[in-house]
């Protein structure tokens, strides 16, 4: 070998070894924990067995009481506000979605050309992958997006994410997903060929597989089940264990839950369950109850395929010796969904088949599993914004918190603010030469402490379809736009009526005012409409594409 190829060689030898210190280095000193964030979409807060409900989910009770569970953690009431709020620590309009997610031709769905209802995340705020990025962490996603669907500049890989596998759009057939509710990875539509294939278990496989990828630096995985959320479709092994198990009828099932959630502790003896919202189960027919029973048989076999799978994840990082170093959350981003009227949409015949999309549960089973709350996903009752939060943390958590429940109340932008604290990340004023938007999530590590401190002083709010809520305190302001028109504003104390059973609008008229001043000014500040503005906006957007349809053909 020539004297110049021995020192290129021996030059090389030196970076080669320098790169391997440097890797061994951050091996070492790298001790920041993995994050692990998995959603569901659509389920009730008693459903899963941790908070009361008899559908088999070992591994979330597992990871329940070896972390703590939230008694009074909130989403925003539906997927993609939800999901905008969750990933950039803001509300949704200061995200751009306080709305719907822009799908195309949908005129609620839609650009409706104000910037706080544009349908698409901005550029004036920042995801939690792209300041975990910042910070060296791998930031993975698998699972349902739901922020942006029509231009690849609005899709995880954009926002931060080094990997992605999922849905791009809120919903598919999870056996057969398709264009435009296809699978995508990266930033490209995959074909579906294997028979054996389910989103559920597609999406934790690959989240696996890229965890795995490489050990050498702290992860971020958005792990965004579509479970259970319509189409009600779930392998016929998981279904059959449910089939006959709900012949007994909603009443009887919230009636179980309300009582089995006392006894846990979750809520208090003195709450009253909220008044039913259904038919009387034994109105119906017996061949039309052996029908309902199958529509909760299969939602209850969706929860149950995604508890497996989280313990298949589990599973995977105590063999990678991964586990004690990593840090769950588990939630649920709205309260059950009563699409589809009292006894769901869909044909019955498709049920328990590998055929279909319109296919739900119905408002009766979404009542129990809401229980003991009212109301469900699109209203602010706590029916529509309470989700289960399970913390799990072995490094982080003091042995005498394992299994104990937190009655301190937070919010979705919390998660942001709780995962740059975890990873030493700041937040930024500036990203990518554009001014950002100020975050009003805070972290929920104090309240994980033994002298567990409360998150929030200050009020927090939502709004969707004109529903409308403040949280000071233990005071919950609501107001239902769906009920009736003008509606008028209830207040409950919920330290004493978690359930909102008692208004005490007339009692505690001045918190009430207070409070409503306090929402109409956060109105304005959030560039909030009113509900018949956006209506006027999405009648005049859905004007513009009958037009241009028209011009089309």
């Amino acid at each position: 070998m020539t004297a110049p190829k021995i020192k290129i060689a021996i030059a090389l030898l030196v970076l080669l070894l320098a790169a391997c210190h440097k890797k061994q280095e951050r091996q070492q000193e790298d001790l920041r924990p993995n994050i692990v964030l998995i959603m569901s979409d659509d389920m009730g807060y008693s459903d899963i067995a941790p908070y009361g409900g008899e559908i088999d989910t070992p591994n979330l009770q597992w990871l329940a009481d070896n972390g703590v569970r939230f008694t009074q953690f909130y989403n925003t009431a539906r997927c993609c506000p939800t999901r905008a709020s969750l990933m950039t620590g803001c509300y949704p309009y200061q995200a751009g979605i306080g709305l719907m997610t822009q799908a195309p031709g949908a005129p609620e769905a839609s650009d409706l050309g104000v910037p706080e209802y544009r349908g698409v995340l901005g550029k004036n705020v920042v995801t939690i992958a792209e300041v975990l990025k910042s910070a060296d962490y791998r930031t993975i996603m698998t699972g349902k997006w739901h922020l942006g669907i029509s231009e690849k500049e609005y899709w995880p890989k954009q926002r931060g994410f080094d990997e992605f596998y999922g849905l791009v759009p809120g919903a598919a057939n999870y056996f057969k997903p398709e264009y435009p509710r296809g699978i995508t990875e990266g930033n490209d539509t995959i074909s579906i060929t294997d028979e054996s294939f389910y989103t559920t278990d597609a999406f934790t496989d690959k989240a696996i597989e890229y965890i795995n990828q490489d050990n050498t630096s702290p992860f971020f995985l958005y792990m965004a089940y579509n479970a259970p959320h319509w189409p009600i479709q779930a392998p016929k092994e998981d279904i059959e264990k449910y089939r006959g198990k709900y012949l007994t009828g909603w009443d009887e099932l919230r009636k179980k839950r309300y009582q089995r959630m006392m006894e846990m502790g979750l809520i208090d003896k003195t709450w009253k369950l909220s008044k039913e919202d259904n038919v009387p189960w034994d109105s119906l027919s017996v061949e039309k109850q052996i029908e309902m029973d199958y529509r909760m048989a299969i939602y209850a076999a969706m929860i149950d395929r995604m508890d497996q799978n989280i313990g298949k994840l589990l599973d995977s990082l105590k063999s990678n010796q991964m586990l004690n170093n990593t840090i769950i959350m588990f939630m649920n981003d709205n309260g059950a969904c009563a699409e589809g009227g009292m006894l769901g949409w869909g044909k019955e015949e498709q049920l328990g088949t590998k055929e279909g999309y319109y296919l739900s549960y119905g408002r009766a089973w979404a009542n129990a599993s809401n229980t003991p709350f009212r109301n469900y996903k699109h209203w602010v009752h706590e029916g529509g914004i309470a989700t289960p939060l399970i913390v799990y943390w072995p490094k982080g958590l003091d042995k005498n918190q394992q299994g104990k429940v937190i009655d301190q109340y937070g919010f979705a932008p919390d998660i942001m603010a709780t995962c740059l604290d975890l990873a030493g990340a700041e937040y930024p004023k500036e990203f990518k030469g554009n001014t950002i938007e100020p975050m009003v999530g805070k972290s929920i590590l104090p309240a994980l402490a033994i002298e567990s401190s409360p998150i929030h002083d200050e009020p927090i709010f939502w709004e969707h379809h004109g529903n409308k809520a403040v949280r000071l305190g233990n005071y919950k302001l609501v107001l239902d736009r769906a009920t009736k028109d003008q509606q008028p504003w209830e207040l409950y104390d919920l330290a004493t009526d978690r359930t909102e059973t008692d208004n005490l609008i007339v009692e505690e008229g001045d918190v009430a005012n207070e409070m409503i001043d306090l929402y109409n000014n956060w109105t304005k500040e959030m560039g909030v409409l009113d509900w018949p503005e956006v209506q006027k906006l999405i009648r005049q957007k859905r004007e513009e594409l009958k037009n241009r349809d028209s011009n089309k053909s």
